[in-house]
């Protein structure tokens, strides 16, 4: 399956109506990061973007922005918890790989974290590697790419599930991009919903 066809069957779930082209500055993204990315990963920031998913899993941007309101999360923070989480919780010993090897591409609600293990020459055949705070494991390898292991999830695929918290309900899945997140917040909207929140845009300059 090619990865434009892997969105696509993520998009049949959980459709990019609230989705947004990212423009990532891929080269200079290669090189802060020093490696290429998964072409999953690159066609899901053309279609969906940075952004959430029900409000419950996030989808991290490969270089900072400037938000709207608040600056919307991205990889360099969270792998940095990653990693340390791979050298208090013994990753390293367990799984025989150094920290700099892991680059996280998302959070949950849950506080796991959604990583890729770089082990491999290849972007596209970089496992998901999850760094989970409330599961069985502290750290489990899922032989899938970034938009398999998301289509998997999301479609309650797993006998066990690889993460601390179930962000889907029924079915129903719905993705914002964090640009229409903080629009709808400054209007006073709830961010995931777009429904009137009365604590919405308290912040608000």
């Amino acid at each position: 399956m090619t990865e434009n066809a892997r969105i696509k069957a993520l998009e049949q779930i959980m459709p990019a109506t609230h989705g947004a082209d990212e423009d990532i500055d891929w080269p200079t993204a290669e090189a802060v990061w020093r490696t290429r990315f998964p072409a999953d990963f690159i066609a899901f920031m053309g279609r969906f973007g940075a952004g959430s998913i029900n409000g419950e899993a996030s989808i991290l941007l490969p270089l900072p922005k400037p938000g709207l309101q608040w600056d919307p999360a991205e990889m360099a923070e969270e792998t940095a918890n990653a990693r340390q989480l791979w050298e208090a919780e013994g990753g390293r010993a367990a799984f025989g790989v150094d920290p700099e090897s892991i680059i996280a591409w998302g959070v949950t609600g849950g506080s796991d974290i959604l990583c890729w293990l770089t082990t491999d020459p290849d972007p596209d055949r970089w496992p998901v590697l999850v760094a989970g705070r409330h599961t069985a494991d502290a750290f489990a390898v899922y032989p899938y790419g970034m938009a398999e292991f998301l289509y998997r999830l999301c479609s309650d695929e797993f006998d066990v599930s690889p993460v601390s918290i179930t962000f889907w309900d029924g079915g129903h899945l719905s993705f914002v991009h964090w640009r229409k997140a903080q629009r709808r917040w400054q209007e006073g909207r709830n961010p995931e919903t777009g429904e009137p929140d009365p604590y919405a845009g308290d912040f608000a300059d």
